[in-house]
């Protein structure tokens, strides 16, 4: 035993203080990464593997008449090729969405039941109707070629709008229109008496673009099966084993444990990765069928066909305002491109998502929301970083600006006029939840400070005796963040001294080792360079929701803290029973358990030990091990004020961001570098949103962006140096006060992006350009704009 002021509990409050909460924590894995020494699913291989290849139409619709595999199976290497009969005869379930979205008239949303490969009907470009495994990846190709598959082709519908008109082509018997939800949320007759008492009203026609995710990593998986157990295995990036796991098991048709889901090393995922895909069905049915492991890397080019694409909504925006400019009602319809197939949760952020985050950060006092998820013949939708809390927020923005020109109010009193205050928390928004916490005209004003906004004149007028076009774009934002779930948080003090905190969030580049570990050797006093995370392993990980809408520090925080007093709970027992003391004489701090009002104390980790190696009494426990799952822990509403400089040459229509400041709360901050770092990436993407990325098809329902040829992605010179500032405001609605982080870039980049150019091309009366503002469609403007005073 040790007095607790001894030189070890010294240099334990030295350590706590180094690693704990706030502190600016380098990342654990960040050595192993940049070394080259991470291990991503295909750096695993397998004794005795096989390869596959997916045979993909090469036709946006059409009805399937034949597929011929005779060539493919008599070829060298082949060991099996496959079709949907095939799959068929394995009865496996289709995959769906698990959303309970309903209709306006409250029937449940449109179901397709995709299955693995297509057998009857091909419904977009890349849609898999066949695969080969081979003994090698190129023997598999090269067999894959020689599949012939008969399609008769259809007629091909890619916009949303235009595929929910009578006579479009019809992608599904039972689903009339291609209209799979038609989502209503707000009062429409109060809506309508709002907008018709208005003393003004700005109405918006805004396009928010399809987007693809190109993480860095393409899917992957490596499949097998045992036959003793009749159990499968599959490595697969994902963004959470557990919920893979139970999805897996339910088109497998078997009991959950007859699956396991490892995920190594993951190359970004930005919400893409986070569901089961036909490929990985078809290669655990190969492995069982053959009897051996088998493998399948997708390539760039098939992920621009196949992987989930983001956003895709055309939308009519409208707010309503009284004669001081306060907002009395905004609403918003439209339509959402579902793309051929509903799987995962692509229906919520093009309805639901976008409805709750609308409001944002001011009092409106009526909202509504009618948008159409249409599926057309493109690739199916999923969630994208934000997914619909980015484009909410960019509507609102957009709207704002517009009014306080057409009003000829200024856009930073408008905004300030229709703030919530701190002292209306908790504000019941018009979107249905309830915000716990937040202080926007702090932010706002702090924002305004740290980006000079005052002196913007000044840097306008030099850039006008350049030759250039400046403007500036000041846009505030709130994210809902994920529904309330649980999440686990199981902590073991291991043998050799370590203690490992398994939990059902999954790091794919967030960095959660670090801030997970600051936070529990804050909570419990252990040494932050002896904890170890596991969130990769389905057998280990019994449950969890994933990482996914800005809610992993939110509930794995929570699952520590619950736990960690759990483990204290426990320490105090098996402490008082080594120091012969009552227990309740016992108090535990900084990492030790002491009797109070003495000297006398035992550090954690000596008595984890001591729990372990000896035999504790009867009703005292043998380990200070906790294995708890949180309840639900509620959203968050993490908030910002963004304020975006950009220049533009009006000869070329080229727009540089040159200045980039964000001011945000995220409420109780674990580790400040790594938010940084966060709101940076976000902020990347939502400028390469906002002025290159676009994916087009063309008529027949062919991709024109399935290259790096044709898509653009934002590079290093195109992002600026960024100014992060912090006003946090901790959350109400958890222990540790945190909100989430990881998508709060683009929330607050896509709307200051666009405004701020915008506000640059105001010298010619440009009102609205729609995403991207490439340097055509602004010099467009421009030259459009010079024909109409000509």
């Amino acid at each position: 035993m040790q007095d607790h002021t001894s030189p070890a509990a010294l240099e334990n409050t030295i350590a706590l203080q180094k690693y704990g909460v706030g502190q600016p924590v380098r990342r654990k894995e960040d050595d192993t990464l940049v070394r080259g020494k991470g291990r991503y699913t295909d750096d695993f291989n397998l004794p005795g593997q096989a390869y596959a290849w997916i045979v993909r139409s090469s036709h946006a619709h059409g009805i399937i008449r034949g597929i011929d595999t005779a060539a493919a199976k008599a070829m060298p290497g082949v060991l099996g090729v496959f079709t949907g009969a095939d799959l068929a005869a394995a009865n496996y379930a289709p995959f769906v969405c698990g959303l309970p979205l309903k209709n306006r008239d409250g029937t449940p949303l449109k179901q397709t039941n995709r299955t693995a490969l297509m057998s009857d009907k091909v419904r977009y470009v890349g849609d898999p109707v066949a695969f080969v495994v081979a003994e090698t990846a190129a023997q598999a190709r090269d067999a894959a070629e020689a599949v012939v598959v008969d399609i008769d082709p259809l007629p091909a519908v890619t916009d949303a709008a235009e595929a929910a008109k009578p006579g479009a082509p019809q992608l599904y018997d039972h689903i009339p229109n291609n209209v799979a939800l038609d989502y209503h949320y707000g009062d429409s007759e109060k809506l309508d008496a709002a907008f018709a008492s208005a003393a003004h009203v700005t109405r918006l026609d805004i396009v928010n673009t399809r987007v693809a995710v190109v993480s860095m990593e393409p899917r992957v998986a490596l499949a097998s099966f045992d036959k003793k157990s009749e159990r499968y295995t599959i490595q697969v990036p994902t963004q959470g084993v557990s919920g893979n796991k139970a999805t897996l098991a339910r088109i497998l048709g078997v009991p959950p444990e007859k699956v396991r889901v490892l995920t190594a090393n993951v190359g970004g995922s930005f919400g893409m990765k986070n569901v089961n895909y036909p490929e990985y069905v078809c290669i655990l049915h190969a492995a069982k069928t053959l009897g051996r492991p088998v493998k399948w890397t997708d390539e760039r080019s098939t992920s621009f066909l196949t992987d989930s694409h983001g956003r895709g909504q055309l939308i009519h925006a409208e707010l309503a305002l009284d004669a001081e400019g306060k907002f009395l009602a905004v609403r918003i319809s439209g339509y959402g491109n579902l793309g051929a197939y509903i799987t995962g949760v692509a229906p919520g952020p093009l309805s639901l998502n976008t409805g709750k985050n609308l409001a944002s950060v001011y009092r409106t006092r009526l909202l509504g929301v009618d948008i159409k998820t249409v599926l057309t013949n493109t690739t199916l939708m999923g969630a994208y970083r934000g997914a619909g809390r980015p484009e909410a927020n960019y509507y609102m923005e957009r709207l704002i600006d517009r009014a306080a020109d057409e009003m000829g109010i200024n856009r930073l009193t408008l905004r300030k006029k229709n703030f919530i205050k701190p002292a209306q928390m908790p504000f019941p928004a018009a979107s249905g939840v309830t915000y716990d916490s937040g202080d926007f005209q702090a932010v706002f004003t702090k924002a305004l400070e740290v980006s000079d906004y005052d002196n913007f004149a000044k840097r306008r007028k030099e850039s006008r005796r350049q030759g250039k076009l400046r403007g500036i774009a000041v846009g505030s934002y709130l994210e809902v963040t994920a529904p309330p779930s649980g999440e686990l948080g199981k902590i073991t003090f291991e043998p050799d001294g370590t203690v490992k905190l398994t939990t059902g969030t999954l790091d794919y580049g967030q960095g959660h080792a670090t801030p997970f570990a600051q936070v529990l050797a804050a909570q419990l006093g252990v040494p932050f360079e002896k904890i170890t995370l596991e969130q990769n392993d389905s057998d280990l990980v019994r449950f969890g929701n994933g990482t996914g809408g800005s809610r992993s520090i939110t509930a794995t925080g929570a699952a520590i803290v619950e736990s960690a007093g759990l483990v204290v709970e426990k320490g105090k027992q098996a402490a008082a029973h080594l120091l012969e003391a009552s227990e309740t004489d016992i108090e535990f701090g900084n990492g030790r358990f002491t009797i109070a009002g003495t000297d006398r104390s035992i550090d954690i980790m000596e008595l984890a030990k001591r729990m372990r190696e000896g035999k504790m009494p009867e009703g005292v426990p043998d380990s200070l091990d906790v294995d708890h799952n949180t309840k639900d822990t509620p959203s968050t509403f993490p908030n910002g004020c963004h304020v975006a400089e950009v220049e533009v040459d009006p000869e070329t229509g080229v727009v540089r961001v040159v200045g980039y400041t964000g001011v945000n709360d995220f409420g109780t901050i674990i580790n400040p570098m790594i938010v940084a770092g966060q709101l940076h990436g976000g902020v990347a993407q939502g400028i390469g949103q906002a002025l290159m990325e676009c994916v087009n098809y063309d008529e027949s329902g062919q991709p024109i962006t399935g290259s790096f040829m044709d898509y653009a992605m934002p590079r290093a010179e195109d992002i600026p140096s960024m100014t992060v500032g912090d006003h946090p405001v901790p959350a109400k609605s958890n222990a540790l006060g945190t909100k989430g982080c990881g998508e709060a870039g683009c929330a607050g980049s896509l709307c200051t992006i666009v405004n701020a150019v915008l506000d640059a091309l105001s010298d010619y009366g440009i009102k609205h350009i729609n995403m991207p503002l490439t340097p055509e469609r602004v010099w467009r403007a421009i030259q459009d704009a010079k024909a109409k005073v000509a």
